[in-house]
């Protein structure tokens, strides 16, 4: 074996050519981690105007931002045994074939079904990508350099969401001077090619990621277990010394022939499943990867710009405030990336998501103080549902100043020329919400409820959102004004407040739990059960982005703001409790180490 290893990787064993592998394995690993953020934030400069132009309700926008991450459950669910049944790197070409396949079908979309669907090919690249790369990456890198090579994917994952900011801002920008010129129709119609032309712009790093992925050799561990003890030890060659390519060979030939003597010797059934080193490291990054995301991190990722132009930002301002949001997250993810193999991981989750939940509690006391300034119009609103029991209003300065009279406010507090409104309704018992509309957005999109938009269209997706209700009951039920909430948009200081209060969410969640979440789901996974413990793991914590995202509009337009974000802290303290109490110490421990770890706990 070692002299056709040897020769067949000859050519490699220059220390320059290793190097140059090392970077180009970095290189491959981090486009992985920037078509993940591109996944994720390419939806917050395009919401806006899809939002403007594409006549959806606020629950099929939510939907539609919820889709990628309802993709991801289903290929995070399959992702570990695809890995291990083709191997590490022909799954990372999958997952880039598929978002590169996702764009066109988006960017020329009319309607809302394919719209759904490419947004749910995003998210199934995206659980590809979310569970091989780190996969991946843990597999190929030695202990030292675990912790870097595992932030070289979060924080070009960070550069994939500024990239999605910098283009929103662009077409910002070009929107804004549309509308100084142009008419009504002329600013829709430069909208609803602005959304699409974002998506466009997202295309290169897909093909970039595809070819890239042509270039890195298989996972030497993947080969050894399936047999290619040659092509592991070639792999092995091609980013290490001689020397240390026959330590780590002789390590995983240990681990085999002590697992074959088990075998052998009929003790190999002892070695259950149910031992504590499965058990307590696989629920533990269960519980992390769950209040990770609950955090509300990827719903504050994706509605910033929603976000920040209802705390009072001007369309522009609220484009630049989430494209400084996307800088913090990417500068702070490089100094998470420098102190993780120092620091080590427990202390930046335990300083993390301290920072979290002071900032989350921050923000959500802001909105608190100006929704409270708000008016309920529900009873004006239903009188003026039509007899085919649909809504259609155009919310100008001269309608809130007419809702507000006719609702009896006789207050000085909410202005007419700079008023928002979002109305709750249901037919049956299926209840839908829409998003905010200002008043001083003169090309904003009329308010538009009808039952065709706002009923399930099938009965699957019917019990999905409410189990109890009758479907062909609410299909000729009339429009119920559930709530119709008139509020004041708060002046400019109180968004950049908020703003702040996000960059410093974003802040606190880069140099920790963004960095050291990665590091935790592949290190806390025991050999045996990693690629498919990654994947359950993965598979909660989708749920949970997917459940949030989907809900997030609906509670906003009914509750406020406030309460999604205390809602989030609350999840967040969770977190914090979890990692104080029961997570070790993993710098500079082998995998092995790790392992022995939970079995003496």
């Amino acid at each position: 074996m070692a002299n056709t290893a040897s020769t067949s990787a000859s050519a490699l064993t220059l220390p320059d050519s290793r190097r140059r592998y090392n970077r180009t394995l970095l290189l491959v690993a981090g486009l992985g981690g920037l078509l993940y953020g591109v996944d994720v934030g390419i939806i917050g400069g395009a919401l806006p105007y899809l939002e403007a132009t594409s006549h959806l309700t606020a629950g099929q926008l939510s939907i539609i931002v919820a889709a990628v991450l309802l993709g991801s459950v289903i290929s995070t669910l399959f992702a570990g045994l695809l890995a291990d049944a083709m191997g590490r790197k022909p799954l990372m070409t999958l997952s880039g074939l598929a978002f590169v396949i996702s764009i066109p079908i988006i960017a020329l979309s009319h309607g809302y079904g394919p719209l759904f669907l490419g947004r749910l090919l995003q998210g199934i690249s995206g659980g590809f990508i979310g569970v091989v790369v780190p996969l991946y990456l843990a597999e190929c890198l030695g202990a030292s350099t675990r912790g870097k090579g595992t932030g070289v994917f979060q924080w070009l994952l960070t550069l994939g969401i500024v990239s999605a900011a910098l283009i929103g801002i662009y077409y910002s920008y070009r929107v804004e001077a549309v509308e100084r010129i142009a008419d009504a129709a002329t600013i829709f119609h430069f909208k609803d090619q602005a959304w699409r032309r974002i998506f466009w712009v997202s295309l290169p790093p897909g093909v970039l990621f595809v070819f890239g992925s042509l270039l890195v050799a298989e996972s030497p561990r993947w080969l050894f277990r399936r047999g290619n003890k040659e092509l592991a030890y070639a792999s092995l060659l091609r980013s290490r010394s001689p020397e240390q390519a026959d330590t780590e060979l002789h390590e995983m030939e240990e681990i085999a022939n002590a697992a074959a003597s088990k075998s052998n010797t009929g003790t190999a059934v002892k070695d259950s499943l149910l031992r504590r080193k499965y058990v307590i490291p696989f629920l533990l990054a269960c519980v992390i990867l769950f209040c990770n995301t609950a955090t509300g991190v990827n719903s504050i990722i994706g509605y910033n710009t929603s976000i920040l132009l209802q705390s009072g930002l001007s369309d522009l301002s609220a484009h630049w405030g989430y494209v400084i949001f996307t800088f913090v997250n990417f500068l702070l993810t490089l100094t998470g990336m420098s102190l993780v193999d120092r620091t080590g991981r427990r202390f930046l989750f335990i300083m993390g998501t301290i920072g979290i939940i002071t900032s989350l509690i921050g923000v959500g006391m802001l909105f608190l103080r100006t929704e409270k300034l708000t008016i309920n119009c529900r009873s004006v609103l239903q009188t003026m549902v039509k007899p085919d029991q649909s809504l259609a209003l155009q919310f100008t300065p001269d309608e809130a100043r007419t809702l507000m009279a006719k609702e009896g406010y006789t207050g000085n507090e909410i202005n007419s020329h700079r008023a928002s409104l979002a109305v709750i309704y249901s037919y049956g018992g299926f209840t839908g919400a829409t998003t905010f509309v200002r008043s001083d957005d003169p090309a904003a999109a009329p308010i538009r409820i009808t039952r065709e938009e706002a009923l399930p269209t099938s009965r699957f997706e019917a019990y999905v959102k409410n189990p109890f209700t009758n479907l062909d009951a609410a299909r000729t039920a009339p429009l119920k004004i559930e709530g119709a909430y008139l509020g004041q948009v708060p002046d400019a200081q109180h968004g950049w407040l908020v703003a702040i209060g996000l960059y410093l969410f974003m802040s606190f969640y880069a140099v920790g739990p963004g960095v050291c979440v990665w590091l935790a789901l592949s290190e806390l996974m025991p050999t045996r059960i990693r690629s498919n413990g990654m994947s359950i793991a993965l598979v909660i914590n989708q749920l949970v982005s997917t459940t949030l995202a989907a809900v997030f509009l609906p509670v906003v337009s009914k509750y406020g703001y406030s309460t999604i974000f205390f809602l989030f802290a609350s999840f967040t303290v969770v977190y914090l409790i979890t990692v104080f109490f029961f997570l070790p110490e993993t710098k500079g421990k082998t995998l092995e180490e790790i392992e022995a770890h939970f079995e003496r706990a």
